[in-house]
């Protein structure tokens, strides 16, 4: 283990994943606290990962003398605001005090991390030369950036190396992943907070920023202050910025995106100049999930029928097995397998919803579920527009007509950012909806409208292998991959969506006659906006309708509600108006295929034995071979502490 590169810091915070064992825990409770976890399969393992958890502690837990003078706040002051920083992740930066704590919280995290791999890395080198050969740090997006500005100021101020001797081996280090192709999404630090809150990382930047520009940019276009502005770490203007997006760039060793498209866009479009300056730095690394935790786990009844019918449980570790049920795809057998399955996690689902919620919801019915982080790009509205607008068609229905229509459970859940105001509004509109829906005895045999609140990973788990068909409407262009699409895609829920993020790659696995595909195309998207603009695309009657019953107080809370609709006119910038027609039709197709439930069920069963390529044991290997250099290592003796 000496030998490889083991440090890999993941995650929001830039948590350092390392081997380490309970007892090494048990041993250094103060600053230790690693998870170790048995895979869902429970079989035994030679070693697992462990994950330091940090928390803010003061040096100072009690001023007495202050006490003692009847200062009994203050007294106590110092240590609650030491433990705000991680008291609660990612606050409200809607303000200059919620900026500072966000830039805090993320200093902190990637201090206290490499103060640890440095102090590991020094156990047994002397020297740094071979930092970079044993020390792998993968940025998760741009939070944990500063990163790369501390390990710079530890080389040279604390560890005495120079600049020409500490950049390459930071470079090397650093490996940069990008979660977003939104630019309005990149985030920024404005300079004077960086300049009170961290002078010294300041210093850096400007002088890492002057070399980058004078040295390569101006090399690559001469006298182009234009594309120096661009590429500049620094942004001009009324309030100078820092582009952390840009910072990753410039010194990480590889930049991957985590879809095929979402890559594609990077080079085109979002990162366009960096991708002429350094094309060789880009790669992709498509997503993925875990089968342990998303179908052993999580999907127990259908993991059961995978087993039995792949006649081994070794699929679990190697997914690609999957593809052996593609074969039984029309086997009636395993139709009626699958289907009881279904059924036996609708019931729980139907347990969880009546315990949680307090609504009742038929178990026959098509279980619709759009469960993620509430953003506009995502189009939660697009969705609720339409269950405004089937309700109201079936409102205007006669007892004959209802004979025909399809019943839906229609399942939300997600949150969104705390100072994201209209994404509030999208998730008071939904609720209104549900409440009315759900009140009205003529919608008891033909709709419902879940909201599940505080959505976790707990929640999921209940959620997903109910699904019947799984929302990925983002608008085109705009997701950067996606994950829960390849957990409902794995489980057997078929996707209605867009040819947006991992849509594209699943749409290539499982074949979009499989899925329920509509909107405009990547490429079909600026003129769509334009024509929007021109007011070429009208507005289509049966939206309009939707938008008068909002209007009139159909689902109350006007004051609240009526905002959505004249932002929509001002400006649609994700095309939900252009897209509802499209996303009409598509949901009658759902209807249409739900009936013939053999055609359904084989679907379900393509959906599922063509997505082995979405287990996350084939993206990791793929950053383990061509970004981080490593190799597994197996432990001979877990209760041997290596580090």
């Amino acid at each position: 283990a000496g030998n490889k590169k083991v440090q890999m810091a993941l995650a929001a915070g830039l948590l350092s994943l390392k081997r380490k064992t309970l007892g090494d825990a048990k041993r250094n409770p103060a600053t230790a606290k690693p998870v170790v976890a048995k895979p869902a399969a429970a079989k035994p393992v030679a070693a697992a990962p462990g994950i330091r958890l940090w928390s803010s502690k003061p040096h100072k837990e009690f001023d007495l003398a202050m006490f003692n003078e009847g200062n009994y706040f203050s007294a106590v002051e110092f240590k609650q605001r030491s433990e705000n920083i991680t008291s609660v992740l990612y606050p409200n930066d809607n303000t200059y005090v919620g900026k500072e704590l966000r830039l805090k919280q993320q200093y902190f995290f990637v201090a206290a991390t490499l103060c640890d791999i440095i102090r590991r890395y020094k156990k047994t080198h002397d020297s740094f030369d071979s930092f970079s050969d044993k020390v792998a740090i993968q940025l998760n997006d741009t939070h944990p950036t500063i990163g790369i500005i501390e390990l710079l100021r530890k080389f040279i101020d604390e560890e005495g190396l120079t600049w020409e001797q500490a950049y390459p081996i930071v470079q090397n280090t650093f490996a940069y992943t990008n979660h977003t192709v939104l630019p309005e999404a990149l985030e920024t630090w404005p300079v004077s907070l960086m300049e009170n809150l961290l002078p010294r990382h300041m210093q850096i930047i400007y002088e890492l920023n002057y070399k980058f520009l004078t040295t390569i940019v101006e090399k690559q276009w001469p006298g182009d202050f234009g594309k120096m502005s661009k590429l500049s770490i620094i942004e001009e203007g009324h309030e100078k910025k820092i582009r952390m997006a840009n910072l990753a760039i410039v010194v990480c060793h590889v930049v991957n995106g985590v879809a095929a498209m979402h890559t594609e866009i990077l080079k085109e479009r979002t990162f366009v100049d960096f991708y002429t300056l350094w094309p060789k730095k880009f790669q992709n690394k498509t997503n993925g999930v875990t089968p342990r935790r998303w179908v052993l786990q999580t999907n127990p009844a259908l993991s059961d029928v995978i087993t039995k019918w792949l006649k081994t449980d070794t699929w679990s570790t190697n997914l690609n097995l999957l593809e052996g049920l593609a074969k039984y795809a029309d086997d009636l057998k395993l139709h009626a397998d699958i289907q009881q399955a279904k059924i036996a996690n609708k019931r729980k689902f139907i347990a969880y919803v009546r315990d949680v919620c307090n609504v009742d919801v038929p178990e026959d019915a098509l279980f619709d579920v759009h469960i993620k982080r509430i953003h506009e790009y995502k189009r939660q509205l697009l969705n609720i527009l339409y269950v405004i607008h089937r309700y109201l068609a079936i409102k205007a229905m006669t007892p004959k007509e209802r004979e025909q229509v399809v019943p839906r459970v229609v399942i939300f859940a997600g949150k969104a950012a705390p100072g994201y105001a209209m994404a509030k509004r999208h998730i008071k509109l939904i609720n209104s909806v549900a409440e009315v829906v759900n009140n009205d005895y003529d919608m008891d045999q033909y709709l419902r409208v879940v909201y599940i609140p505080n959505y976790n990973v707990s929640a999921a788990q209940v959620i997903i292998p109910a699904a019947d068909i799984n929302q990925q409407i983002s608008t085109a262009g705009t997701e950067a991959s996606g994950t829960s699409n390849m957990k409902f895609a794995i489980g057997g829920s078929l996707v209605i969506g867009t040819m947006d993020g991992a849509n594209v790659e699943i749409a290539q696995c499982i074949g979009e006659e499989n899925m329920f595909i509509f909107g405009y195309r990547v490429e079909e998207i600026d003129k769509a906006e334009a024509d929007w603009k021109k007011g070429v695309i009208p507005v289509d009657a049966r939206l309009k309708e939707v938008f008068s019953a909002i209007e009139t107080g159909k689902f109350g809370a006007v004051e609240s509600l009526v905002p959505i609709i004249h932002a929509l006119f001002n400006h649609d910038k994700y095309l939900v108006i252009a897209d509802f027609p499209k996303y009409v039709e598509a949901q009658k197709e759902v209807d249409r295929v739900w009936k013939d439930q053999k055609e359904w069920t084989r679907r379900s069963i393509i959906s599922t034995s063509k997505t082995g390529m979405f287990s996350s044991d084939r993206t990791i290997q793929q950053y383990a071979d061509e970004i981080w250099n490593i190799k597994p290592v197996r432990l001979p003796n877990a209760d041997v502490r290596l580090y």
